[in-house]
């Protein structure tokens, strides 16, 4: 579903993204893990098509920057960016033209209740408290049902009833068969949520590892993740 090859990103001088490589195959979970720095977020932006960079990138064998890859993927940023002349509502409505989606009210309805935005559809995007705005931000990307679907911290400034909507939402897309690829360096928020880990340390891919490879290894992913980065700070 996503091949990333040699992929290398460099801001000025410092290599934020050091020739990496990992294919992730049609379904399942994978967590991009790594301490604040990594390279995670300039890796999701790269797959998205937001930066130039070295290497090859398809996504379902699609060049990812092409408007055919595009309608195949969804991302979640980091920090929500929202039309603050649009309301909730309008938002969605945006996306629905950008993705050429038809019959998408009945889902976007659905989703506004399970992130209880039902009240705030009219609110424009900058009356929105930062916790309202990441969950719009999580609904935007979830509305065209995505193949891929990447998000970058998707949990921070969740209450708990949007996080639990998450991740039952992820565990939905698993068993459609869709591929979510989550990054994040809170190892509690994902760890019964994943079926491949990817480690990043200094803009290197560390480890590619599945829940099963770990398991045979008697490790924990836990484990795994303080070995690596502990390990190359020392």
């Amino acid at each position: 579903m996503l091949n990333v090859s040699h992929v290398t990103k460099s801001y000025a001088k410092n290599l934020a993204c050091n020739d990496v490589c990992f294919h992730l195959p049609r379904g399942g979970v994978t967590v991009l893990l790594g301490p604040n720095g990594a390279g995670k977020s300039t890796l999701l932006k790269s797959i998205t098509g937001f930066l130039r960079y070295q290497g090859d990138i398809t996504v379902n064998g699609l060049y990812n920057k092409s408007t055919e890859a595009k309608r195949l993927f969804g991302y979640v940023p980091e920090m929500p960016s929202l039309y603050p002349n649009l309301t909730v509502s309008e938002h969605f409505e945006f996306i629905a033209r950008a993705y050429k989606l038809e019959d998408y009210r009945t889902y976007s309805s659905e989703l506004l209740d399970r992130f209880e935005l039902t009240d705030k559809k009219h609110k424009f995007g900058d009356e929105l408290s930062k916790g309202m705005q990441q969950k719009l931000n999580l609904c935007l990307g979830l509305l065209p049902k995505p193949q891929l679907l990447l998000m970058d911290e998707p949990m921070i400034g969740l209450d708990p009833h949007a996080i639990k909507e998450l991740k039952d939402l992820i565990e939905e897309m698993r068993r459609e068969g869709r591929t979510v690829l989550v990054s994040t360096h809170m190892l509690d928020s994902v760890d019964m949520l994943w079926d491949r880990a990817l480690i990043m340390q200094k803009g290197v891919l560390r480890a590619n590892v599945t829940r099963e490879e770990l398991q045979a290894q008697g490790a924990s992913l836990e484990e795994l993740f303080f070995a690596i980065t502990e390990g190359a700070e020392a």
